[in-house]
């Protein structure tokens, strides 16, 4: 091996208590082929495993006092040269997720479901929020469901109709796309005629609308950035 190897490490998501176990095999996996070549010792590779899950049993254990059904998913670089391995601790990142006692969703849940039927036909109090129109004459909007963004949307005007597209996240991943009749500006076009076309729009992955959402901030950072 010629120079330095860059590599990241993720530990993917996992409980507490698999994490150090799911490092070494990982690392070890990711450099198999290095320590079969000679170039990297496989001691060098149980050293470094080890060394970063003392870092992340400091940060996990003794700092958040997790618990060992609490997950959490950690990335970070790191080179591999002259036979030594080197974590980038200044790209570390660690997510962590507490897990909620039984006993405490089992309450949440029997409370929702003895009213089902309600938040089932209930309409989602959604609202539009006119964000920036573009030098085409497109309207783009951020979609909120109380004080958070769940998607984004453009309004395109063609006559007497205006043309929607863009994707929501919540309650349940959706790309948007249909036409409805103009009432008033496009955004209380949209407004108003919101819920129907989430009802009938196509289900998709969460990451198909989120790709769809980002988008449609790429435009608005570009229209914001054309007009300073």
């Amino acid at each position: 091996m010629l120079g330095v190897l860059s590599l990241q490490l993720s530990t993917g998501f996992i409980i507490v208590g698999a994490y150090a176990d799911k490092i070494r095999k990982t690392l070890f996996a990711q450099l198999r082929d290095a320590v079969k070549r000679g170039e990297v010792d496989s001691r060098e590779v149980a050293r470094a495993s080890a060394e970063l899950n003392r870092l992340l049993y400091r940060i996990v254990v003794d700092e958040l006092k997790s618990d060992k059904g609490d997950v959490i998913r950690a990335r970070i670089d790191y080179d591999v040269s002259g036979g030594k391995i080197s974590w980038k601790y200044d790209t570390l990142k660690v997510e962590y997720f507490k897990r909620v006692p039984d006993d405490e969703v089992a309450k949440h849940v029997e409370k929702v479901v003895a009213v089902a039927e309600e938040v089932v036909a209930e309409r989602i109090a959604y609202e539009v929020k006119e964000v920036v129109t573009t030098a085409m004459g497109d309207c783009v909007l951020e979609v909120m469901l109380g004080e958070r963004k769940v998607g984004m949307l453009a309004a395109t005007p063609l006559g007497d109709l205006i043309a929607v597209r863009g994707a929501v996240l919540e309650p349940n991943p959706v790309l948007v796309r249909g036409k409805l009749p103009a009432q008033g500006s496009m955004a209380e076009t949209v407004r108003r005629g919101l819920q129907s076309l989430i009802e009938a729009s196509e289900a998709v992955d969460v990451e198909e609308a989120e790709k769809a959402i980002k988008e449609l901030e790429a435009v608005v950072e570009r229209e914001r950035g054309g007009s300073s």
